[in-house]
This record gives C-alpha cells, structure tokens and sequence, in this order.
C-alpha cells in the first residue's frame, strides 16, 4: 500500500469549533467532469445517446463499457468520494488539523436502460 498523502486520498478531518468530523474527496478533483450548469430540456431525448456514459452498451471515460442491460444497472463509481485502498493517515498532534482515512465504496444506479427517464 502506497504512503497517506491528503492532497490524494479520501480521509476525514476534525472541526474543532463543531466537533464534527467532515468527509474531504481531494482525489475527487482530477475526475474530467466537474458538473454542469442546464435548464430543463424542452425536447424529446433519445431512448439511448451514444455520446452517454451511463447508456447500454456505451463505453464510460474510464474505457469500460457497459453492459446491454435491460433493467436497474450497478457499478463501481468510475471517480467514487472513498476508495477501499486507502493508506492509513499518520497520528496527527496539530489540534488544527486532525484528520483520520476513509475507505469504503460508491456505487452508480442506473434505474433504468432508457436514456429519456428521470427521477
């Protein structure tokens, strides 16, 4: 397993003025989509596009391709807020900087085959 380095790994700081502990996903930053701004389509969309990375049949960014499902559709997130190779952080004594690893999965549904459906 490779050395902790918060600037790369999903881990969990300290906030001493709530006493909470908060996720942080640096990682999260290098994935090539960063979210977009749409208004509501006003069209009819396509039972499949080809151009989408969760489609049937379609390859992801990752160079996965999907399966041809035909009902709800699971998988590993592509660029998931934890992994489950996380290093271990080292015990930090900065009362400011607290901070623990985090692993676990996240996973993308796809309810259904067809491109047009939403929630």
């Amino acid at each position: 397993m490779t050395q902790f380095n918060p600037v790369d790994h999903p881990h969990r700081r300290y906030n001493p003025l709530t006493g909470q502990w908060i996720l942080v996903s640096p990682h999260r930053a290098k994935r090539p989509w960063q979210g977009a701004q749409e208004t509501p389509a006003k069209q009819v969309l396509p039972a499949h596009d080809p151009d989408c990375f969760l489609c049937a049949g379609n390859v992801r960014v990752t160079g996965d391709k999907n399966p041809d499902y035909t009902g709800t559709y699971v998988f590993t997130n592509d660029f998931a807020a934890l992994m489950s190779d996380t290093p271990d952080a080292p015990e930090s004594h900065d009362p400011l900087m607290r901070c623990q690893s985090a692993r676990g999965t996240s996973r993308v549904i796809c309810f259904s085959p067809d491109h047009s459906k939403t929630l």
